[in-house]
């Protein structure tokens, strides 16, 4: 279902891009959708939509100003509306006229002999879950509502079951008079209810649940057919503000039978300030942009694309002209062309010299650094300093601690320094043997022997539960958080409790014994262990999300069939969750926000880019310098961040560079080489930066002020950038910067005491802090704040004073503190 849904997005941002964002919608012809239709049974009925078109793409819902006529109505008939029934088994086909062009749509119907019963999976667990009977703020509660608990959304279909029908001493139901029935008298409030009027006696959903009492309430039992996927219509349409578009919802069988289920699917929308969509699946655009509208139904999940041209007028040779670098830009200005979003020019020399040096070494370019580049005149220089940038040890340290976020390296969980800094050199040097991503997760996921010899097998020394190994596992590797579906069915999800207990049971089999040196540990696979369901009370098979199951008794390492899943290059997960990791790091933004959240419920914002970016990457052998030199070589990277008269709402498809406050290590980091006063971090050299350390919890107050992540939970959320009143005050009165500007021996110092000019006092600063010199505004500024009144010890106490100001400054300047 996956790389189906992928793959029809690809095909669609192709068609477009080719018609240079869509620029004329006129429609040129209409489309019936779905394009056919099965009728399953004598009660099955199914709705249309009529689309307009324009080439290949929908463009807007004319279902309204249709007219329909079913060929043949002794098989099945249509209404006004578009809705088809069936009639009797056969063929037919039912036609739509709008404007006087006629398009239609084949209709089969089969079985309408055979008597259909109303089913509790089918009919009556889709009305429950539909009008929020077992939500989590009614019956679906973790204590249930006034005695009467369901499973939330329905994922326990027989224990639900028991409950109407036999919990309560069977008074729920009254099976010789259904309509006496309080599931019944209840949701329509004839009885008082705290839930309210739910429905009407008159509605198709009591007109469900009375026939499914009346007809002997079957139960739920396995050999029920399932929902294998579900399809939405139409998956991909551009509109305009004040448009609205009916969504429609299939739902694919099991045993081959197919089903509208629109009325009983959830709806959600990616972006409201977009479009809305109501409880029927009735989309209303709003403003431009782009929104995905999220349809569940019983744990199935896939979304429609709205996509709303800015209404700007843009010459076509805005796209045709801007850089194309690589691949990445291709997809990146098709996306723009469809959403009609200029974007900015080139970032110049200097900005592009400061920005990629604090995005990959985390640290500022030298002012020398910053000069040789300048005078640099060959074409492809800023290739080469980015091939340049990516050898140096810096990127090593800079990236080694990324990877500690995500892999949560840090005292709290590894209290013995020896364990810690094990895990820490195995990082540290994976990236700097380049080891390929697939490699790199395989030797951690099968890590065996001494954490002190291995250091990847400190991995499991974090996570000694097993719940909470499989969580980190799926954050951190897949981009997948199955939290919720550790109690329940996930609620927004496809992700179940046997999804997540067939995961669980492959990290199971692992023991953990103590060596013979301090804070030695041997970990190893052994030949028992599992983790039960908790409804079902037995293990479930090992088996991977969405892969395939092992045998419970099955003697192959289950770790290594983990791996082997993993790391496969047609998981649609693994390369994805990487991509987007760093994606978000360079440029500001995933493709999936957040950047560790890639859901079906989430959709990415550039599919098809994604799609490419997977593809480079896994033919380059999961090589994560590759995929890094692809980013900062895109034009998309070096775009400005200057807004222009077109693009000043766009923080999503990279139409420019997204400013941001640099991350917490990194301002310490730039303090310190500004300054030329190094940090002290208690037990580590003199002179380490914090982008080195291997320890999360190291003391300092800055640090734990500016959102450094504790490292307790793999979630890109536990680093905090926005501003706080504590980060104002640490920086006006806390010794970290003051103490630096304040300090014998530091920069600020040795410019105060060399007796040098104003001019070469701004001259050292704004290079080494800015990447630029000052302006003439700022010299003038300087000057005055600078100026002394003779050379006694008294002025020249206030111009060390005033030099410490002016450094203090800048340093706190948005400038200094954000990339741009």
């Amino acid at each position: 279902m996956v790389r189906s849904w992928l793959s029809t997005c690809c095909m669609f941002l192709a068609v477009v891009a080719a018609q240079v964002g869509a620029a004329d919608r006129t429609p040129d012809g209409f489309t019936i959708l779905p394009s056919e239709i099965t009728l399953s049974d004598s009660r099955a009925g199914h709705g249309l939509i009529v689309e307009a078109r324009a080439g290949a793409l929908m463009v807007g819902d004319v279902t309204t100003s249709a007219r329909f006529r079913s060929a043949n109505e002794s098989v099945a008939k249509v209404d006004e509306t578009g809705r088809v029934t069936a009639v009797g088994d056969g063929k037919t086909t039912v036609i739509a006229v709008v404007d006087g062009n006629e398009t239609s749509v084949p209709v089969t119907v089969r079985n309408t002999s055979a008597e259909s019963a109303r089913s509790y999976r089918h009919h009556v667990n889709p009305v429950l879950t539909k009008f929020g009977c077992n939500s989590g703020a009614c019956h679906g509660a973790a204590a249930g509502k006034k005695g009467f608990k369901l499973s939330l959304r329905g994922w326990d279909l027989p224990t639900d079951y028991d409950t109407i029908v036999r919990g309560a001493a069977g008074r729920r139901i009254v099976r010789s008079d259904p309509a006496n029935s309080l599931l019944l008298t209840k949701p329509t409030a004839e009885l008082s209810h705290g839930g309210g009027e739910r429905f009407t006696q008159d509605s198709l959903e009591y007109a469900i649940l009375r026939e499914w009492i009346a007809g002997g309430m079957a139960r739920p039992v396995d050999d029920d057919p399932r929902v294998d996927r579900i399809e939405v219509f139409p998956k991909l349409v551009s509109l305009r503000p004040g448009d609205k578009q009916q969504v429609l919802v299939q739902a694919h069988l099991t045993d081959g039978t197919i089903q509208d289920v629109t009325r009983w699917a959830k709806f959600n929308t990616s972006s409201d300030g977009v479009a809305e969509v109501t409880e029927d699946g009735l989309v209303t655009v709003i403003n431009a942009g782009e929104a995905a509208i999220g349809v569940w139904y019983t744990s199935q999940i896939t979304s429609a694309r709205i996509s709303v041209p800015y209404d700007f007028t843009v010459d076509p040779e805005v796209f045709a002209a801007s850089p194309r670098n690589n691949f990445i830009d291709e997809h990146v200005l098709a996306k723009l062309a469809v959403l009609n979003i200029p974007p900015s020019g080139q970032a110049d020399d200097r900005t592009f010299v400061r920005r990629v040096y604090l995005d990959a070494l985390g640290m500022l370019p030298t002012p020398e650094e910053v000069d040789a580049f300048l005078q640099d005149d060959a074409d492809d220089k800023r290739s080469a300093l980015i091939d340049r940038l990516l050898r140096r040890g810096e990127f090593t340290d800079y990236l080694a601690y990324k990877l500690g976020d995500l892999l949560l390296v840090s005292s709290k969980k590894l209290p013995q320094r020896s364990a810690l800094l094990s895990f820490h050199r195995f990082i540290r040097e994976s990236v700097a043997a380049n080891k390929p991503w697939d490699r790199f997760a395989r030797e951690i996921i099968t890590a065996r022997g001494s954490n002190l010899d291995n250091g990847a097998v400190n991995y499991f020394l974090i996570h000694k539960e097993t719940t909470d190994l499989n969580e980190t596992t799926s954050q951190a590797f897949l981009g997948l958080s199955i939290t919720c579906a550790r109690c329940h069915n996930h609620p927004l999800e496809k992700w179940t409790l046997d999804d997540y207990y067939g995961m669980a049971n492959l990290l199971t089999r692992i023991k953990l014994k103590n060596g013979a040196r301090a804070g030695e540990v041997f970990v190893q696979s052994t030949s028992f262990g599992d983790i039960n369901h908790p409804r079902k009370g037995t293990a479930m098979a090992p088996r991977p999300l969405d892969g395939e199951p092992l045998a419970l008794d099955a003697s192959r390492d289950r770790r290594v069939h983990l791996a082997d899943w993993l790391t496969a290059p047609d998981n649609p997960y693994f390369a994805r969750a990487i991509i987007n990791r760093i994606w978000s790091h360079y440029l500001g933004r995933g493709l999936a926000d957040p950047e560790d959240d890639l859901r079906l419920s989430n959709p990415l914002s550039n599919e098809a880019l994604m799609n490419a970016l997977v593809d480079d990457f896994v033919n380059h052998k999961f090589d994560l310098r590759h995929l890094i030199r692809r980013i900062l070589n895109s034009a998309a990277y070096q775009r400005s961040s200057e807004m222009n008269a077109g693009n000043e709402k766009d923080n999503t498809y990279h139409s420019r560079y997204l400013v941001r406050r640099l991350p917490a290590e990194v301002i310490l980091d730039i303090y310190s080489s500004v300054t030329d006063r190094p940090t002290n971090f208690s037990g580590y050299p003199s002179g380490w930066r914090a982008t080195q350390l291997p320890d999360s919890r190291v003391a300092s107050y800055f640090l734990t002020a500016f959102g450094r992540p504790e490292r307790t939970t793999t979630c890109a959320c536990e680093r905090q950038e926005e501003p706080s009143v504590a980060q104002t005050l640490h920086i006006a009165n806390g010794d970290t910067l003051n103490g630096k500007l304040r300090a014998d021996g530091g920069r600020v110092a040795r410019l105060a005491a060399s007796g040098a000019t104003d001019a070469e006092i701004l001259d050292a600063l704004y290079p080494a802090a800015l990447a630029r010199p000052p302006t003439e505004a700022e010299r003038t500024a300087a000057s005055n704040l600078l100026a002394t009144l003779g050379d006694t010890d008294e002025a020249k106490k206030h111009r060390r004073e005033a030099v410490e100001d002016l450094f203090w400054a800048v340093l706190t300047s948005k400038e200094f503190l954000f990339n741009h």
